[in-house]
């Protein structure tokens, strides 16, 4: 009997992957963080803020949007998303007033940016049935909750994607050593997520700084943007297997990997394998 397992690219088990909220200008010093340690992350911005009247202030803090013309420099190298045109709770208003934040939130990056923007976070955390169905008529393909589990699970519903946890979390390095050093038998993924005015507000960047370099630069993690996670599972769920499982086909323009039978294996895009 054929025993297959799904597998990340070059044959892996573990994906790290992180997502900052709100285009703010403590974002540079993240990103260059990020970039230093080779980490892939997504960003959810509200392009209908992205300027100095999107200003807020939390406890005396003034927290200020980067400038629309800095952002495609800014983010070069990691994943845009959608965070609403104005951050509005999307469980308070109409689905008329959803339609127009969730759409106008996407042609705006998309048109800074050049390319399809389909991940979102949800501003404030919120959603329910009717913020699901204006997402899956826009084509948006998934979703980040703050709904933190403290676990590796892959998401089951992409527009409820919940994350392992929040940089704030007390045991945060207490996650990271688990995750770097349990064996996996199945896929799993630790995905982070905050705000990076937040390590101003607590005076705490060395909590990112310490996290990035021990979960960085080791050859049994992918690190991937949330949306690159999201189309390899799709095109590893799109496989298809002959009823003897003696060949599978990958209909998608990915190359994925799988094990049968102990062995990895890659199926290219478009290619059929034969297994056995």
């Amino acid at each position: 009997m054929a025993i297959i397992k799904q597998l990340f690219p070059r044959g892996i088990k573990k994906a790290f992957t992180l997502s900052y909220d709100d285009g703010i200008t403590q974002d540079k010093r993240l990103v260059n963080i990020f970039n230093k340690y080779n980490l892939k992350a997504t960003f959810n911005l509200n392009s209908g803020l992205q300027n100095e009247d999107g200003s807020f202030v939390i406890n005396d803090l003034l927290i200020k949007r980067i400038n629309e013309n800095e952002i495609v420099d800014v983010y070069r190298g990691h994943e845009i998303a959608i965070h609403g045109l104005r951050h509005l709770s999307l469980t308070d208003i109409t689905k008329e007033l959803v339609i127009k934040e969730i759409l106008e939130d996407k042609q705006n990056h998309e048109k800074i940016f050049g390319y399809p923007v389909r991940g979102m976070a949800y501003p404030y955390g919120v959603y329910n049935k009717t913020v699901f169905e204006v997402l899956e008529t826009l084509g948006v393909a998934y979703s980040r909750t703050v709904n933190n589990h403290g676990k590796f699970d892959l998401p089951l519903n992409y527009l409820e994607w919940n994350p392992t946890a929040h940089h704030n979390v007390a045991n945060l390095m207490s996650v990271a050593e688990r995750f770097i050093k349990e064996e996996f038998n199945s896929l799993g993924i630790f995905y982070l997520w905050g705000h990076s005015y937040e390590f101003d507000l607590y005076n705490n960047w060395q909590v990112i700084e310490e996290l990035c370099k021990y979960v960085s630069n080791k050859e049994d993690i992918w690190y991937a943007t949330n949306i690159q996670i999201i189309d390899y599972l799709t095109a590893l769920n799109g496989l298809k297997f002959s009823k003897d499982y003696t060949f599978v086909y990958n209909p998608s323009e990915l190359s994925v990997w799988i094990e049968f039978n102990g062995i990895s294996i890659e199926i290219k895009a478009g290619e059929t394998k034969i297994l056995s």
